[in-house]
């Protein structure tokens, strides 16, 4: 009843309303569907163009820019995806870096060769946006770093070919470095043909867009392809293209141009390459190795080819000048007897820039610490002679004469023979008959008036065989007697010898005789020309009695008569039909040779 009391008290407080008020002030709106109203037609705007146009990765989810795996990618992911820490760190760095800092990134990568990370930020960041939510779009030295970096990990050329024609996809037109780096790969894998076909592509689109010509390096890896494979007349025609473009041949690709051409013996076509490289400031200082100048100029020598001889000696003089200017000093030098072949190659091709080249090289190959051997003095004076140059001819023989002239040695006999070795000096004299014979002989007699004079017995030996020589017995005895009456000088054995054959020319055999016994009591001695010489004087007369009578007094000095001196005397012999003489001939024979065996 308590409780019921306090309710009843409490009703006072609680007061009922007797209406309410609505929140809002609109007005009530009826919760019944309504059909709406159909749209009228109205003319649509178009869209403005794709800004992302030229883009492989548009048609991708671009607000996803890291698709899933299984999707298909326009650049193929590398194995290094597989790592996902790494992977993570560079796909976060691939969102941070925009064309400039990429390519910053790249040239710190490449100095510690991370190839592997280079080519994998690549990919990443293709994928990316730009701040303007735009897909990342490489210029192309951006994309040629990418293809360096498949080179150094490894990718064959066709791999890399593929990622080049991708580079149509955005937009970017390979140029020659793009190129470069194929080529690279096939001269790894000595991909010859494709490496021909591809810079064939680089000359074709070169024409339209410059960007894309070959250059230096691209012309130096083809051609050391077909180098190495022998294809020499497709190799030169690219060397050939390369000088004409004005570019530098490599020294290696220029070395192996070198060999090739020799070992091919194609040496006037290298004589060509070394001439236009020569006119260049680019290849002026090309120069093969060392071993490989001796081995073109024995080549060159072998082929009389005076202008590639010359070309070697020069190779060598550079050289030389580059091992005295080096600390230390390396000192070259060049063999002897390669110079005395050099100058038998200018008297051959009558070369004087590669006699004085031949000669200026052994002067500076001696150091002035040795005089030249006789035979390059005499190689001087052959080439000189052929040249037909008489006043450089008989200074050289001057110059032989004061270095060996007062040497004592028996060897040295030979050395100023007219029938031997002052031969081409005695052809030369005589070469337009007495003409030239006269004007040597007055040079000889003015020379020996001078201050100081110059005499030269050899040299007045020379006149007298070469009037011997065209029959002009007269000249021969007058320069004979004006070596005593006019120059003061005592004739030698080479003197009596050429008057000897002077007169057995003309079938003045008792003549001879006279001056051979003539000589022999004055104390000369006479040599194996001499017994030569009355041989064929005899057998001149068709007396081979007296020439095998001959041969004995030779046989008894210790010389030993040639092959051709008997085939004179037995040819006389049978012609004569002296069987008497023929079979004396026989015995003297064997004697002969049981006499030379004893004395050896």
């Amino acid at each position: 009843m308590a409780s019921m009391a306090i309710l009843t008290k409490s009703r006072s407080i609680i007061k009922t309303q007797k209406y309410s008020k609505s929140i809002s002030t609109f007005r009530h709106l009826f919760q019944e569907a309504q059909l709406a109203e159909q749209p009228l037609p109205q003319a649509t705007t178009p869209l403005p163009p794709n800004p992302a146009t030229g883009s492989p990765l548009y048609n991708e989810n671009w607000r996803n820019p890291f698709p899933p795996s299984s999707s298909p990618a326009l650049v193929p992911l590398g194995l290094g995806f597989l790592n996902q820490s790494s992977a993570a760190r560079i796909q976060s760095l691939s969102l941070t870096l925009d064309s400039q800092s990429l390519m910053n990134q790249f040239a710190d990568w490449m100095t510690s060769q991370r190839w592997a990370d280079m080519k994998q930020l690549f990919e990443f960041w293709i994928r990316a946006l730009d701040k303007n939510g735009k897909p990342n779009k490489p210029n192309v030295d951006l994309y040629n770093h990418y293809l360096r970096a498949n080179l150094m990990i490894g990718a064959s050329a066709g791999e890399l070919l593929d990622l080049v024609s991708q580079m149509d996809d955005y937009g970017i037109m390979p140029n020659t470095a793009s190129f470069n780096l194929v080529l690279k790969a096939m001269h790894k894998a000595n991909e010859t043909l494709a490496a021909e076909k591809l810079i064939e592509r680089m000359i074709q689109t070169g024409k339209e867009f410059k960007e894309s010509l070959p250059d230096d390096e691209s012309f130096d890896l083809v051609i050391g392809m077909l180098l190495v494979t022998n294809q020499i007349d497709t190799a030169l025609k690219y060397i050939d293209l390369t000088l004409k473009a004005g570019y530098m041949l490599s020294m290696n690709t220029f070395t192996k141009c070198v060999q090739s051409c020799v070992q091919n013996v194609r040496l006037d076509t290298l004589v060509s390459i070394i001439e236009r490289c020569k006119k260049m400031d680019q290849n002026k200082s090309l120069c093969p190795p060392w071993a490989a100048c001796n081995y073109i100029a024995d080549v060159a020598m072998q082929a009389d080819n005076s202008e590639l001889t010359y070309y070697a000696l020069e190779f060598m003089a550079k050289w030389i000048a580059r091992g005295e200017s080096a600390r230390p000093p390396v000192l070259l030098s060049v063999g002897e007897g390669l110079v005395v072949s050099a100058l038998g190659t200018a008297g051959r091709t009558y070369n004087s820039k590669l006699l004085d080249g031949s000669w200026a090289i052994l002067k500076r190959s001696l150091r002035q610490k040795k005089v030249p051997n006789p035979e390059s003095y005499l190689g001087k004076l052959y080439a000189h002679a052929s040249l037909g140059n008489l006043q450089k001819a008989f200074g050289t023989l001057h110059e032989l004469e004061t270095a060996y002239g007062n040497s004592t040695e028996e060897s040295t006999e030979d050395l100023f023979s007219p029938f031997t070795s002052l031969n081409p000096l005695v052809v030369a004299c005589c070469k337009k008959g007495f003409e030239t014979l006269d004007s040597v002989y007055y040079q000889l007699e003015s020379l020996s008036q001078a201050d100081p004079p110059y005499k030269s017995v050899a040299a007045l030996n020379c006149v007298i065989l070469g009037c011997a020589n065209i029959w002009d017995v007269d000249r021969a005895y007058q320069t004979f007697s004006a070596i005593a009456a006019t120059f003061g000088l005592t004739p030698n054995i080479h003197s009596y010898n050429a008057l000897i054959c002077a007169f057995g020319r003309l079938s003045k055999t008792d003549e001879a005789v006279k001056v051979y016994e003539h000589f022999v009591s004055s104390g000369i001695k006479p040599n194996a020309t001499t017994y030569s010489l009355l041989v064929n004087a005899h057998l001149i007369q068709r007396d081979p009695k007296a020439a095998i009578s001959v041969i004995d007094d030779m046989i008894s000095a210790g010389y030993e008569p040639s092959k051709e001196i008997l085939k004179k005397v037995r040819r006389r012999c049978i012609r004569e039909m002296d069987y008497e003489a023929d079979d004396r001939y026989r015995v003297r024979m064997i004697v002969c040779v049981t006499s030379v065996r004893s004395l050896h």
